[in-house]
C-alpha cells in the first residue's frame, strides 16, 4: 500500500491558489482511476487501485487541516496502516522552483514548505518522497506568504493543466514502478516557454551586372507632305 497526500488548504477561497497546486495532482489521479473523495476525520480521502489487475493500493488524502498542520492528517495514517516513511509521497508547491518545473526528491529539508516542515516535525524523519512542483518566487517586493495564497493568473492556465497531467502522470508512476524509474521518466519536466533563438544575420547579396537592355527598333521617320 501507498499513501499520496496532497497537500493545500481547505475551503473554496483556497481551491485556485499557487499553495493548493498538490490538491490539483491528487484530484486528477483519483479522476483517473475512480476514487470518490470520503470525509475521514481530518482528511478527505480516497481509495485507487493503480496498474494491472490487482494493482497498487493507494489512500490518496487531502488533509482539512491548513497547511501549516499537515502532519497531524498524515502521520497517523502511516502509524495506522503500519507504512514506512519511503510508502509516503508527498505532493506539494515549491517557490524555489520556476514554475513548469518537476522533480522528485527523497529526503532532505523542508525549503520553508510548511506543510513538509509539519510532517517532518511530527514523523521524526525526513526519509520521505516529496513531488515537488515549481510555482516560482514572488515578483520583486510581494509578500511570499501572499503569494502561494493568490490566484493562478489567466495566461498560467494552459501550462498549469500540464503540469497536472503530468502530475498525475508522476504519481502514477512513483507508486506502480518506484522512485528511481519515476524520477528518470519525470525529473526532466520543464514546460516554460523556449526562447526562440535569433535569426542569424544573412550577408548582403553581391550586386549583380545589370543586365543591359536589349536595343529599341528605330522607329519610322515621318515624310513631310510635299
Amino acid at each position: 500500500m501507498k499513501l499520496v497526500v496532497g497537500l493545500g488548504n481547505p475551503g473554496a477561497q483556497y481551491a485556485q491558489t499557487r499553495h493548493n497546486v498538490g490538491w490539483l495532482v491528487v484530484d486528477e489521479v483519483a479522476r483517473r482511476w475512480g476514487g470518490t473523495w470520503r470525509k475521514d476525520k481530518d482528511a478527505e480521502v480516497a481509495e485507487i487501485r493503480l496498474g494491472a489487475a490487482p494493482g497498487v493500493k493507494v489512500l490518496l488524502v487531502k488533509p482539512q487541516t491548513f497547511m501549516n498542520a499537515s502532519g497531524k492528517a498524515v502521520v497517523p495514517r502511516l502509524s495506522f496502516f503500519k507504512l514506512p516513511p519511503e510508502a509516503l509521497l508527498v505532493v506539494q508547491d515549491d517557490l524555489d522552483s520556476p514554475f513548469g518545473l518537476m522533480k522528485f526528491r527523497l529526503g532532505g529539508r523542508h525549503g520553508g514548505q510548511n506543510g513538509v516542515r509539519d510532517i517532518i516535525r511530527l514523523l521524526g524523519t525526513e526519509a520521505f518522497v516529496r513531488l515537488k512542483l515549481g510555482i516560482s518566487r514572488p515578483p520583486a517586493g510581494r509578500d511570499p506568504a501572499d503569494w502561494v495564497l493568490s490566484r493562478w493568473r489567466d495566461e498560467e492556465r494552459s501550462t498549469l493543466e500540464e503540469l497536472v497531467r503530468l502530475g498525475a502522470g508522476a504519481v502514477e508512476r512513483w507508486a506502480t514502478a518506484g522512485l528511481g524509474e519515476a524520477q528518470q521518466a519525470f525529473n526532466s519536466t520543464d514546460l516554460r516557454p523556449r526562447l526562440e533563438p535569433a535569426p542569424e544575420s544573412q550577408p548582403a547579396p553581391e550586386p549583380q551586372p545589370a543586365t543591359p537592355s536589349r536595343p529599341q527598333a528605330d522607329a519610322p521617320v515621318e515624310r513631310p507632305e510635299v
